[in-house]
């Protein structure tokens, strides 16, 4: 029987005997992995360069539009100040609180641009279902088919995102209506 150190022996002369291609082989498989960790090694860094990098949008995202929230809920307001001095205009009324309410509005409007709301307004343009949100569908032989016709409530952007799509009627034509 043999001994665990004749066994031990004998497998160091059977790598013994046959060298070159032993550690040729080993040599290749040892390339090869090397080549796979570093592979690896570079997509996880790679991986980790992205993750920071969409961190660092993410964060900046949430700072430029952190007044999202509150600019929505301000929306409404702004539109019922401009039905208030629609509804003031036309019963006819001028006067002081006419005025007071336009100038309440105005500086409303400001302060929300200095801190990047747009108000926009569709008339006259080409729907557009990014910016435009259309309501009601106008037959008119006047316009082109697409054209914004009326603006019901106006659109509002914050930094180039669009808070509120303007509530529009868009223009079609008189044999669209008849399909």
């Amino acid at each position: 029987m043999d001994s665990p150190d004749d066994r031990a022996h004998m497998d160091s002369d059977a790598v013994e005997s046959s060298p070159g291609a032993a550690d040729g082989d080993s040599l290749e498989e040892c390339r090869r992995e090397l080549a796979e960790k570093n592979d690896r090694l570079l997509r996880a860094l790679a991986e980790a360069d992205n993750i920071r990098r969409r961190a660092q949008r993410d964060r900046e995202d949430s700072v430029r539009y952190a007044a999202e929230a509150l600019v929505r809920d301000v929306i409404p307001i702004l539109d019922n100040l401009d039905r208030a001095l629609e509804a003031a205009r036309a019963a006819g009324q001028t006067g002081g609180i006419v005025d007071g309410v336009e100038l309440v509005r105005r500086e409303f409007l400001k302060v929300l641009e200095k801190h990047g709301v747009t108000r926009y307004s569709a008339l006259g343009q080409r729907f557009d279902p990014n910016q435009h949100e259309a309501i009601a569908r106008v037959v008119s032989d006047d316009a082109e088919p697409g054209t914004v016709l009326n603006e019901i409530a106006a659109g509002y952007s914050l930094r180039g995102r669009v808070l509120r799509p303007a509530q529009v009627a868009v223009a079609a034509a008189p044999d669209e209506d008849a399909a």
